[in-house]
């Protein structure tokens, strides 16, 4: 835990890396939305709450730039409606 979620711009994803391997959240900013294509994690993580680090880490980010988030990865979308915390940026 405590890895840093980075955003990788020119790729258009959220990145986060642990042990050499990395979870990934693609994306795209349209507006004032923040719009979650793809959200995966590499083998070696699934299980280990990557993914869910890496979606707090992105909804930080959507808070921070004022952003709703609109997902279109059922992943994320689940992400959002269990974490009350973070279910007022959901678009």
């Amino acid at each position: 835990m405590g890895s840093v979620v980075r955003d990788n711009a020119a790729g258009h994803r959220f990145e986060l890396e642990r042990n050499g391997h990395l979870a990934f959240a693609t994306y795209e900013r349209r507006g004032e939305d923040l719009v979650i294509r793809h959200v995966e994690a590499a083998i070696p993580l699934r299980g280990t709450g990557a993914a869910d680090e890496l979606m707090r880490g992105v909804a930080e980010i959507a808070r921070a730039e004022g952003r709703m988030i609109t997902p279109l990865c059922g992943y994320a979308y689940t992400w959002l409606r269990r974490h009350k915390d973070y279910r007022d940026l959901l678009n």
